[in-house]
């Protein structure tokens, strides 16, 4: 017959644990989520196991020591990604260990090639249009009418390849609103330059130049730092009105610099290197101060604002339901963070959005601990960044994941329930 023995074990199994035997995620995904999402507490359960033994019951007995020794292992591995934040994912998504050592020389006369440049703003603008495209019937919804500006601008200085203009933003954006987009619109007048008919044979034709806007950030040591937010190519010999969209400065002024005007600066170049493509550039002008009636012409701002108390995401916190699970505001400073103000070159900020507020609890939850208020939709974040490859410093562009929190639910053991 043998000799049989019931004992009872009580083993400490964490919650997460599930989560990743069901998803099959991996610890990089974990780590990357957890880094976005802030810092959660581990509420492990005592499962009672029941076990009747044969002796001698050997093979058992390694069987469920091993099986011990996985679960603790587990149990460390879930536990060591749990206070994870975002310098480690960006770091994990760079393949690096620490921060690069980057100082403020660096920066200073730092030239950013044409081709990085474009490629940020290519994948800048996907993200400007994906962003928009899950914004409720946008075209029924944006206030503003091309051509009639909100707010007129006024130069601060102008040159034949450099402008700066400024805004007055004090009470522009309505309270409980959020601007979806804004469009810098500037006059390209007649140029007073003679037309080349002819192009120099050693040259390839040149028709168009390169436009870009600028975000200036005014430091409070009078210095400024500039951030780049729109460029395209436009046709030299044009005249008429041309919009840049400026939506990511209109954000960055609203969250750093409310008190003081919004400057941007107008970048005219030549649309491939070499100084003919330079000189031809500078045949693009736009409407200044110094024109005879200077009301024709001027800088325009057209803003198109979204009022959050009729058309708030789902599950955007407002006065009614922040106490319960919603998204807020959080913007992320860059130029703010000592590990990232010279380390990220763009953007110089954005908004990330967070979960906040409670969930209502089962009466019973059967050891699987608290329903939490969670992300469970995040969107990528197109970023220009330093990388030092031995003795070099080398720009490059990657977009990052799990960078935007995009909706927010309560789960239990990470599983959404709505």
């Amino acid at each position: 017959m043998g000799l049989y023995c019931r004992t009872f074990v009580l083993i400490r199994v964490p919650a997460p644990i599930d989560k990743v035997r069901k998803t099959g995620r991996t610890r990089n995904n974990i780590r990357d989520q957890r880094s976005v999402r802030g810092t959660h507490s581990v509420s492990p359960a005592l499962l009672c196991v029941s076990v009747t033994l044969k002796f001698p019951p050997l093979s058992f007995v390694m069987d469920f020591l091993r099986a011990c020794v996985l679960l603790a292992a587990l149990f460390g591995l879930v536990k060591a990604f749990t206070h994870q934040d975002m310098k480690d994912a960006l770091l994990q998504k760079l393949g690096l260990d620490e921060v690069p050592r980057i100082h403020k020389r660096d920066v200073e006369n730092l030239v950013i090639p044409a081709h990085i440049r474009n490629k940020y703003m290519t994948m800048l603008k996907m993200h400007h249009s994906r962003r928009r495209r899950s914004l409720p019937s946008l075209a029924g919804i944006l206030k503003g009418i091309p051509g009639n500006a909100d707010i007129s601008g006024e130069y601060v200085y102008s040159d034949t390849t450099r402008q700066r203009v400024m805004f007055d933003m004090e009470a522009r954006i309505p309270d409980n609103s959020e601007v979806t987009m804004a469009e810098l619109k500037l006059y390209q007048r007649a140029s007073h330059h003679k037309r080349f008919t002819v192009e120099r044979k050693s040259h390839r034709p040149v028709n168009n130049a390169r436009v870009s806007i600028y975000w200036v950030e005014v430091l409070p040591n009078g210095s400024n730092r500039t951030s780049l937010v729109d460029s395209r190519l436009i046709p030299i010999h044009e005249t008429g009105w041309k919009s840049f969209d400026v939506t990511q400065a209109v954000h960055y002024w609203s969250k750093t610099q409310q008190k003081t005007p919004m400057h941007l600066e107008v970048w005219i170049e030549g649309e491939r290197p070499g100084s003919y493509a330079a000189e031809m550039a500078k045949s693009v002008r736009f409407t200044t101060q110094q024109q005879t009636d200077n009301t024709l012409g001027k800088p325009e701002l057209v803003l198109y604002t979204l009022n959050l108390e009729e058309y708030g995401s789902r599950g955007d916190c407002d006065n009614q339901n922040k106490d319960t699970c919603c998204r807020e505001e959080y913007f992320i400073n860059f130029r703010a963070l000592t590990w990232t103000q010279y380390w990220i070159i763009e953007p110089a900020g954005y908004q990330a959005f967070r979960c906040t507020g409670g969930c209502k609890q089962p009466k019973r939850n059967f050891g699987y601990g608290e329903r939490r208020c969670t992300v469970s939709e995040s969107a990528p974040l197109p970023i220009m960044y330093l990388v030092k490859k031995g003795d070099y410093t080398e720009i490059e562009v990657a977009e990052f994941p799990n960078m935007i929190v995009e909706r927010c639910a309560c789960t239990l053991d990470n599983i959404s329930i709505v």
